[in-house]
C-alpha cells in the first residue's frame, strides 16, 4: 500500500497538476500557479493536519504556508534552501528532487517576489502578512498597466 506521500508523488508526475494533497481516500490537487492554491486553502481555514503534499516549486513562501497549513510531509520537485530550513525547523519532512539557493521569477530574470517577500522572515504568520502585502502590490502593478 502506497503512503500518502507517494501516493501524491504519482498523482504529481502523471497529472497536468502544480499541487497534490494526499491523506488517505482524500485527494486535492490544483492547476493554479505560485502560492495561490496553498493561500486558497489557507484563507478556508481548512487544516491539512494529516496530509502530504506534493509540488512543482516550493519556495520559502509556501513553506510557510505549509507550516499554517499543518501539512505532514512536502515533496518539491525544487526546493529552495531557506523553504528546507522552514520545513525542517518546523519538523516537517521534506523530500525534493533538487534544492536552489532561491526560486526564480516566471521570467528567469531574478527571484521570485514571494520568496524575496518572505527571504528575512522567520516567524509563519508574520510570512502570511508579508505575503498578502505583496499580492496586493502586485495586483496594483497590474492594474496600472
Amino acid at each position: 500500500m502506497k503512503t500518502n506521500l507517494e501516493k501524491a508523488k504519482e498523482i504529481l508526475k502523471n497529472g497536468d497538476y502544480t499541487l497534490v494533497l494526499c491523506r488517505g481516500d482524500e485527494v486535492i490537487t490544483s492547476k493554479e500557479r505560485g502560492v495561490k492554491p496553498l493561500m486558497g486553502l489557507y484563507e478556508k481555514g481548512q487544516s491539512l493536519s494529516g496530509f502530504s503534499a506534493a509540488d512543482k516549486v516550493v519556495g520559502k513562501a509556501a513553506a510557510f504556508l505549509y507550516v499554517l497549513l499543518d501539512i505532514d510531509e512536502v515533496y518539491a520537485c525544487v526546493l529552495s534552501e531557506r523553504a528546507k530550513q522552514v520545513l525542517e525547523s518546523a519538523r516537517i519532512k521534506a523530500e525534493c528532487d533538487c534544492t536552489v539557493p532561491s526560486i526564480k521569477n516566471r521570467m528567469g530574470t531574478g527571484m521570485c517576489p514571494m520568496e524575496q517577500a518572505v527571504w528575512d522572515i522567520s516567524s509563519p504568520e508574520k510570512a502570511y502578512e508579508a505575503i498578502m502585502g505583496r499580492l496586493e502590490e502586485m495586483k496594483k502593478a497590474c492594474k496600472k498597466q
